[in-house]
């Protein structure tokens, strides 16, 4: 980790213009009238261009760090001296893109900061497998098998001016299977026996929805709720500020930097199009575009060559 800031202790207090400012956007399956003519309106506009996944290297976050401490100090003084809410700066400063990507070192401190969180294995899921926040939020128990280590997305829960709303994904692409690591099914077993103990200590307040990720009477999770409580976790391990949705892309970029061909990464993100996905992530990490350097090299010098040169290249990364 490169810095740390402390938490101050009502850092937590999430007011609505904040949980404004985090929240991500929804796919939703549910359209009014207006709201389908307005999209109708939309498709004759130009097209807008993505904002482009950065990652967050050692120079962005020092540049952004410095700005975290001015707006500080230049908000502490215009209060008249009076302390200023750490969090409410974590969120206002800028960002060098509105799509912020942690490097696997920053997701590693991440999830060791979040795995006494009592739904720590729902961030590892849209960690290392990249679910949206409403396909976590909307799993349920008999679409896991944790014997086979699968899980089947099928279903979301979904926030719409305030209220939750269940469904099924919008595509049929968002329809599908995923695979589960074996530490993975280690923490999602140890998460079904908490809950278990939560529900013997409930009793009949119990509300038996059958989802995996809950609150601790069992009734659905506010995917507002979700979203608040990462930033909060991000905030306390030190880390620069990405939005929850952003664990998705990062879970993308690490998959390719890890060699995970194309295709298997778009089926497991749920993309309709590989080139969709290869667009969006193949340049995030420097790591993959090092790799596609060194395969296309390969052509030209040979196989022994090039590996002599690439084992130089990695040493003095």
């Amino acid at each position: 980790m490169w810095y740390r800031w402390e938490a101050g202790s009502n850092a937590a207090r999430y007011s609505a213009e904040r949980s404004a400012s985090t929240a991500e956007p929804h796919n939703s399956v549910w359209e009014t009238p207006a709201q389908t003519v307005r999209v109708g309106f939309d498709a004759l506009q130009p097209a807008k261009t993505r904002p482009k996944a950065l990652v967050w290297t050692r120079d962005r976050v020092n540049d952004w760090h410095q700005e975290f401490q001015d707006y500080r100090r230049a908000e502490k003084l215009r209060r008249g001296g009076r302390r200023v809410d750490p969090i409410d700066a974590y969120i206002r400063v800028p960002r060098p893109s509105p799509v912020m990507v942690w490097t696997p070192e920053q997701t590693r401190l991440f999830l060791e900061g979040a795995s006494r969180h009592r739904l720590f294995a729902l961030y590892r899921l849209i960690t290392l497998r990249g679910l949206r926040r409403g396909e976590a939020c909307g799993l349920r128990w008999k679409d896991v098998d944790l014997d086979t280590g699968t899980a089947n997305i099928t279903w979301q829960l979904v926030q719409l001016a305030g209220q939750i709303h269940e469904g099924r994904p919008k595509t049929d692409a968002s329809m599908r299977t995923i695979a589960l690591d074996a530490e993975t099914i280690a923490i999602l077993r140890a998460h079904q026996r908490r809950q278990r103990e939560e529900r013997l200590a409930a009793g009949e307040a119990w509300k038996g929805t059958g989802f995996v990720f809950t609150q601790s009477d069992g009734d659905r999770l506010h995917p507002q709720h979700v979203s608040d409580q990462f930033l909060w976790l991000a905030y306390l391990a030190g880390l620069p500020p990405i939005r929850l949705h952003d664990l998705r892309h990062g879970a993308a970029s690490l998959m390719l930097a890890a060699g995970v061909a194309i295709k298997v990464v778009q089926e497991t993100l749920g993309h309709t199009s590989s080139a969709f996905t290869a667009d969006t992530y193949t340049s995030v990490f420097p790591q993959v575009a090092m790799a596609a350097a060194e395969k296309t090299a390969a052509l030209l010098l040979g196989d022994d060559d090039q590996e002599e040169r690439g084992a130089l290249r990695h040493l003095r990364a």
